[in-house]
């Protein structure tokens, strides 16, 4: 049986600010093309589920993140808010690649959780590693 986290498309996990709306919260793009990224990035170890994102850019744990999401070969931008609740420093130990990781608000019903998780169905088990495990 196939991998289901293998793909052959290139990673297009590519965070690009948009807007800075104030010293706290920012407003950031990420458009996540392929299942292996997504099941990368996706952090099902936090309430409500969360995502990490390559980032250089200084954030501090408890501040609000705004991006618009967009996954797969999808055109709809999902907005999501959610709170800096993990952080790998650039050249943190084994060679891991430098971001934050967002726990999703639940204010969407779950709604961006329940699509991530539809994409990962049965990728979820696998015990591979991921940009914060």
């Amino acid at each position: 049986m196939a991998d289901p986290t293998e793909t052959s498309e290139a990673p297009a996990l590519a965070p690009t600010p948009a807007a800075t709306t104030g010293r706290q919260s920012s407003i950031s793009m990420l458009a996540i093309k392929d299942k292996k990224q997504l099941y990368k990035s996706y952090m099902s170890f936090i309430a409500n589920g969360g995502l990490f994102i390559p980032t250089k850019r200084m954030y501090k744990m408890g501040e609000e993140v705004f991006m618009l999401l967009v996954l797969m070969d999808e055109t709809e931008r999902l907005p999501i808010a959610g709170t800096v609740v993990w952080k790998t420093p650039e050249g943190s130990d084994a060679n891991r690649v430098a971001g934050i990781g967002i726990q999703l608000s639940n204010k969407d019903g779950g709604k961006v959780k329940d699509r991530i998780e539809m994409y990962l169905a049965g990728a979820l088990e696998l015990d591979r590693p991921t940009h914060t495990m």
